[in-house]
């Protein structure tokens, strides 16, 4: 595997990228940097959100502007502001010791101070195809000297709406520039782009066209359009540890989204293009430090959305386009992670599943929305551990402890952990404990005809759940590890407490249950069977642990048309 020194990154920027801990260059860098560094062709550059693209075109840029003439000599062309700011501020990272001036161009910021900026001179100018054009027609910036145009997420742009605005800025650029385009899909509109403004472009792919990220496992729910919300929430619950975003429509059914959360208690906020800029750089702040833990938001204003841990991206609108839900989905399983995109439909849009599936070329699960039982086995858990993890002021709290060792003598081992964990459980049980089921919008027929990918090949039994700390996504992970299958070969799995259902082709059950014998989880003898068979008490554990706090629970729980689509987004994203 080749390093940056190797792919011919000089002593600088490689200063400079050691400092921000990059070791291992990804497969978009390996092979595009050596390409871009001998500056002899166009360059279009296919591969998926989250892979390094910034890095691959702005290490070698670096290396080939001058640093001794102050004329703009690159361009990069982003679709939103929040992009724009994203590039612009990690090309002044790789570019610490060179004395370059990066000037980020976008709406919704002061023109005058931008002004001010270019006036100073600047090698590299970032910029919304907006506000770019707002500049050229002031006469601020002056393209001619222009040596390098780069198009990132190319196919955004052009679903915006951007096409024109994109011929009227290169019109304005050398023939002789050098233009690198990047996507992460290959509509025929960027290929148009490409036939009209490249030269022989030199093209890389990683993976292929069109297609989602290998370590996004997809699943969609099939709900009654009224329970879409209900849905949601159950999903949130399920997953305590969950770190989102949720994209909805229209501004206005985010907005709605968010609210609803924030009233039910949940730790979430809306991002979209009705927001000041003040509003959107606090929610954004507020995400990407973790203080936030659901993030609502309109695909343009996500656009460039750059955070390395969401766990999920939960679809509770499909997008329009299908290309979108490659997008959307590519803001999880970011730099090598894994992570899992969810889609809310009700029964009518179960072919836009389909559709979605062979542009994107992603298998799709279908799940069935959480039970009570599993979000009340995931909440408990979460507080066991909170418990169990808790930092001790042992010095701080010494002078109190005999008082509370006193109020406490007459109550037993079991009964002490059991009020304490009632203290805060019993309010989510309450909450839950009428709560009706929510009921799927498929019919049979279609859990039947999706049977390949919801209830397939032969069903398992494992003794581990997600009492052990595992979810789906993880225990198929650790099956496909141990066994070596492939994880895409494993079909649905059904988590619950102390055991799981696992669905795989009969052809890998001899090596599965072969790969098993011995095996040992934390200590523990794993025990994997075929048909679902148990022997022991296996499938009461997680139901009597749930039973007995619902006996005990008091209080109120209150948790803390395509042209049409194009304009609607060129108009939100002239507010970014």
């Amino acid at each position: 595997m080749s390093s940056f020194s190797e792919l011919g990154v000089g002593e600088k920027v490689l200063k400079s990228i050691e400092e921000l801990g990059y070791k291992i260059p990804t497969p978009v860098q390996q092979q595009a940097i050596p390409v871009l560094l001998k500056n002899q062709q166009d360059f279009l550059g296919l591969a998926q959100t989250g892979t390094g693209k910034t890095a691959a075109f702005g290490l070698p840029l670096i290396e080939l502007l001058e640093t001794t003439s102050k004329v703009t000599q690159a361009l990069i062309l982003a679709p939103t502001r929040e992009l724009c700011m994203q590039i612009s501020n990690d090309l002044a990272d790789y570019s610490k010791y060179h004395p370059f001036t990066i000037a980020a161009v976008y709406g919704g910021a002061s023109i005058e101070r931008q002004i001010q900026q270019i006036k100073r001179g600047a090698q590299m100018i970032v910029a919304t195809p907006g506000r770019l054009i707002d500049l050229i027609g002031r006469k601020v910036i002056n393209l001619k000297a222009i040596k390098f145009v780069i198009l990132d997420e190319a196919d955004e742009m052009l679903n915006m709406g951007f096409q024109e605005d994109i011929d009227s800025i290169l019109i304005h650029t050398p023939p002789s520039k050098r233009v690198w385009l990047f996507s992460a899909t290959m509509p025929a509109e960027v290929r148009e782009i490409a036939d009209s403004y490249m030269h022989n472009p030199f093209e890389l792919v990683i993976g292929k066209k069109n297609v989602s990220a290998s370590n996004i496992e997809h699943r969609y729910y099939v709900v009654q359009e009224r329970d879409r919300y209900a849905a949601l929430k159950r999903i949130i619950d399920a997953e305590p540890e969950i770190f989102a975003i949720v994209f909805a429509r229209t501004r206005l059914d985010v907005q709605k989204i968010a609210e609803d959360l924030i009233r039910d208690g949940y730790n979430a906020d809306s991002l979209h293009g009705d927001l000041s800029q003040q509003q959107r750089d606090k929610v954004m702040n507020r995400y990407r430090n973790h203080s936030l833990q659901i993030l609502v938001a309109t695909d343009v204003a996500a656009r460039g959305i750059d955070v390395d841990d969401v766990t999920h991206v939960i679809h509770f609108h499909l997008p329009e386009e299908a290309e979108n839900y490659a997008h959307r989905s590519g803001r999880t399983a970011r730099a090598g992670k894994s992570g899992i995109s969810i889609a809310l439909v009700n029964s009518r849009e179960t072919g836009k599943i389909r559709q979605i599936e062979k542009k994107v070329n992603a298998l799709f699960r279908i799940s069935k929305i959480p039970d009570v039982e599993l979000v009340c086995e995931q909440q408990l858990l979460k507080l066991v551990r909170k418990i169990k993890d808790v930092e001790v002021d042992t010095a701080g709290i010494a002078k109190y402890l005999p008082v509370a060792f006193n109020e406490l003598s007459s109550l037993t081992r079991e009964e002490l952990i059991e009020r304490f964990i009632s203290l805060e459980f019993n309010r989510f049980l309450d909450y839950y404990r009428n709560a009706p089921e929510l009921k799927s919008g498929y019919s049979h027929n279609e859990e039947k005809d999706r049977g390949d990918h919801y209830h397939e090949g032969i069903r398992l039994f494992i003794n581990l759940g997600s009492m052990d700390g595992f979810k789906e996504s993880s225990l198929r992970n650790y099956i496909s590890e141990t066994a070596s299958v492939p994880a895409k070969n494993i079909g649905n799995i059904i988590l619950k407490g102390v055991y799981s259902f696992v669905y795989v082709p009969v052809k890998y059950l001899p090596i599965i249950v072969e790969s098993f014998t011995g095996e040992t989880y934390k200590g523990r003898n794993v025990r994997i069977e075929e048909g679902g068979r148990r022997t022991d008490s296996d499938s009461r554990k997680s139901k009597q642990k749930v039973k007995q706090f619902q006996s005990e629970g008091k209080g109120k729980f209150g948790r803390s048309d395509r042209n049409k689509e194009k304009k609607s987004r060129k108009k939100e994203s002239k507010r970014w």
